[in-house]
């Protein structure tokens, strides 16, 4: 079982597979196992210009089947061996897992991990995000991406009216997040889309019937939150005061230790170019 997220936008995929949003989308569980085999042909084509590659942005790459199936380390492998630059969001603090290979990984190419902290409360936590690891660790695995030298952000995300939403609870988690070194604290409102938006509204209307008038306001018509909404929900986040402390300097190391080896591979180029054009 993955976790039953009600307002999972990744829902709506499973229809792709003749499967539903709902009771489906919690249950079955398609793996694609020769991902990783996959993903190594495509980054070692000649065409491949090592464009940034992002996981999380539909389904978490570090949901419970990861634990089984161990599909993560062969791609960061992959990437490594490319240089290759990557991008992870996860709503679990098992991306710690793979550190050795993230940092070998931070050597030749950008890369950093992000995760997902919609709200500390705990009752909201359990209601909204039900089998998900509990957000305070992933805020301590932001602390330990960043003070290994891995930049790491929190995505206050999905924010949502009456729910998760009072000044208080946002403010929670940015300080929270500001102690973790976070390289950046962003929120974005709910976003409801045909398919999510069924799931959504049913499990509104048994955990929390005195919001649907709003919700039904709010989304009648429209998949996102009208304009004054978002603005409301993007100034509940501030921006986190970038962490002097110590212990998160290594990230700075790391990205310098970069910055020199592509300088340095750029150089060779050049000599190389010359080299060539001196022989005509």
């Amino acid at each position: 079982m993955r976790a039953r997220l009600p307002f999972c936008f990744a829902r709506q995929t499973h229809t792709y597979l003749d499967l539903n949003a709902g009771r489906d989308f919690e249950r079955e569980i398609v793996v694609k196992v020769n991902v990783p085999e996959l993903l190594r042909a495509e980054l070692s084509r000649p065409s491949w210009n090592r464009e940034l590659v992002a996981f999380g942005t539909n389904t978490d790459p570090y949901q419970w089947a990861e634990g089984r199936y161990r599909l993560m380390p062969p791609m960061l492998e992959a990437l490594r061996d490319t240089e290759t630059p990557a991008s992870v969001l996860s709503k679990s603090p098992l991306p710690l897992r793979d550190l050795d290979l993230y940092l070998e990984l931070a050597e030749v190419a950008d890369v950093s991990v992000n995760f997902s902290v919609p709200t500390l409360d705990e009752k909201a936590w359990r209601e909204t995000e039900p089998h998900t690891p509990h957000p305070r660790k992933r805020l301590e695995a932001v602390a330990a991406f960043n003070e290994a030298g891995i930049p790491s952000g929190v995505l206050v995300a999905p924010l949502m009216p009456g729910i998760n939403d009072s000044p208080q609870q946002v403010e929670e988690i940015v300080s929270l997040a500001e102690e973790a070194g976070a390289t950046f604290v962003n929120g974005i409102a709910l976003h409801l889309r045909p398919g999510v938006k069924e799931v959504f509204m049913s499990w509104l209307s048994a955990a929390r019937p005195d919001l649907v008038p709003r919700y039904e306001e709010l989304y009648a018509d429209r998949a996102y939150a009208p304009n004054a909404e978002q603005r409301r929900i993007a100034g509940l986040v501030r921006a986190p005061n970038h962490s002097s402390d110590p212990r998160y300097r290594r990230r700075d190391r790391l990205a310098a230790r970069r910055e020199d080896r592509r300088r340095r591979e750029a150089e060779r180029q050049a000599e190389r170019a010359t080299s060539q054009q001196a022989l005509f």
